[in-house]
């Protein structure tokens, strides 16, 4: 049982931690998190052995489970806070949806694929985390009905910053977002302040393409 895997896990899951902290993540806060939510638990049993792998790792559907160690940097740049409400893009295998939860006061994540939603909700709901709220669907049209959010968190890339995003974010959000081809993207923090919006280039990365009415047709991913 998966329940029952958990131990055989701690000393390559610790290493993992050495890891990130290595590549500049030194917040002993967000580094407890990922001692205590186990990647593999997120992921196809298939890859297991690939779990604390400080890579992305395939989970089916072309879809992949992001570097833990850029997953670090997310929080570490977006800082979410107890009282932060949370838009996350792209729920993948969930794994970014825990640690976000545990950081957050509420997260509402939109993956497009069923079967990964599906999955992220059972993992989820075996680590008895209760306020994280999943949805299919088009996940460049954002989740309107719970805005404004203080922390918006894209996991896919986009050929620009769907509007979107900027009206469903609350004044003082911060957003971050892979922009660019379908090649090669900068991850952007983007801030919104009252009626203005500012950009800032974090630094190169690769992602999936996000696919949707706003962004990246199926055709082109």
């Amino acid at each position: 049982m998966i329940g029952d895997s958990d131990a055989q896990f701690v000393g390559r899951r610790r290493a993992l931690i050495e890891r990130i902290r290595e590549r500049g993540t030194t917040d002993l806060e967000i580094l407890k998190l990922f001692d205590e939510i186990p990647r593999h638990r997120f992921l196809p049993e298939g890859v297991w052995n690939r779990a604390y792998e400080d890579a992305p790792i395939p989970i089916g559907y072309r879809q992949t489970a992001s570097q833990p160690s850029l997953q670090a940097r997310y929080l570490d740049i977006l800082a979410p806070t107890p009282d932060d409400k949370v838009l996350e893009i792209g729920t993948g295998s969930g794994y970014l949806t825990a640690l976000l939860s545990r950081t957050a006061d509420r997260v509402y994540s939109v993956e497009r694929i069923r079967e990964l939603s599906v999955r992220a909700r059972r993992a989820l709901d075996d680590l008895e985390i209760r306020n994280a709220a999943l949805m299919v669907g088009d996940g460049t049209i954002g989740w309107r009905k719970y805005a404004p959010y203080d922390v918006v968190v894209v996991s896919a890339a986009s050929p620009s910053v769907p509007q979107a995003y900027l009206d469903q974010m609350a004044d003082g959000g911060r957003m971050l977002i892979p922009v660019g081809s379908l090649d090669t993207q900068e991850l952007m923090l983007v801030r919104k302040e009252g009626f203005a919006v500012t950009e800032e280039p974090v630094l190169d990365v690769t992602f999936v393409p996000l696919l949707g009415k706003f962004a990246f047709s199926e055709d082109q991913g």
